[in-house]
């Protein structure tokens, strides 16, 4: 992950020629301290990240940290303080701010589902659905709150969905197209296929020469169906408007992976504030 790039492309943004209302009002030569404080419930996450974007700034600001990524947080807990140069941490503060809330939002959202699979063997994945250009950090968030990342992109991994083998010409064609484009670009990728129904499974099945088997918008007892057909030939994930109220359900299939796109669209960001500590 590029960090580096990635900060420099937000602070672009944000900051340009300056940050004219701090260095209109604030002192260049001003010292101060701040400290970063939730106001929420959850588990958080991006604080790695805000150190990175903190010194990417000023390399003489300093982090204190108390609460690391990951942990359970609660209104009122004071996850790190920062001290330095009084105009360096005002830049920082609300791209520091943006990115934790919704890295801790992601976090908590992914760590709710985690805890509703507990007792199975199953694997939770994101998915694609992400911001395009925080996309790797969405999916660092899914991984702190317990979660697991699907492919990163379309460059790395083979997946074939329903547009795929319709425009293909078939589940058939498609697969075999797929093993040609690997065999004559000399790429070693895994290939997934996304079925919606047990017809489609079936062609899958006598096909074969796929890694993966997408069973996607089957009800549960469809699932566990189609994971007794495939008898442990092929890797399978759920997938398709699963949500809270239906993920322990589907756990229960007997299914490799469970990939959620709400873990990356549909999350709540947390609350928090960096806050001034003036000495008196």
């Amino acid at each position: 992950m590029d960090l580096s790039n990635f900060i420099q492309r937000i602070i672009d943004e944000d900051i340009r020629d300056g940050d004219h209302t701090s260095l209109s009002c604030i002192p260049e030569e001003a010292v101060d301290k701040a400290r970063l404080i939730v106001k929420d419930t959850g588990i958080l996450a991006g604080v790695e990240l805000g150190i990175e974007i903190f010194k990417h700034i000023d390399s003489q600001l300093e982090v204190e940290v108390f609460i690391e990524d990951g942990a359970e947080v609660k209104f009122g807990d004071i996850a790190f303080f920062v001290s330095g140069k009084t105009q360096s941490i005002l830049q920082a503060e609300r791209l520091v701010l943006n990115c934790m809330q919704r890295m801790s939002g992601i976090a908590t959202m992914t760590n709710r589902f985690v805890k509703l699979t507990e007792g199975s063997e199953v694997k939770l994945l994101d998915t694609r659905k992400t911001t395009p250009g925080f996309r790797a950090l969405e999916k660092w968030a899914v991984r702190i709150g317990g979660g697991h990342n699907h492919r990163m992109g379309l460059y790395d991994m083979i997946m074939i969905k329903d547009n795929h083998h319709d425009y293909a010409g078939g589940i058939k064609a498609a697969i075999e197209s797929t093993r040609k484009y690997l065999t004559d670009k000399e790429l070693d990728l895994k290939v997934e296929i996304e079925v919606r129904n047990l017809e489609e499974l079936g062609e899958v099945l006598e096909v074969g020469q796929v890694d993966r088997i997408m069973l996607d918008n089957f009800s549960p007892e469809r699932i566990v169906e189609a994971v007794k057909i495939i008898d442990g030939r092929f890797e399978t994930e759920a997938s398709g408007g699963i949500n809270l109220d239906t993920i322990a359900s589907y756990a229960k299939t007997g299914v490799d992976y469970i990939s959620v796109g709400a873990l990356t669209h549909s999350y709540q960001s947390l609350d928090m504030s960096l806050k001034a500590i003036k000495e008196s």
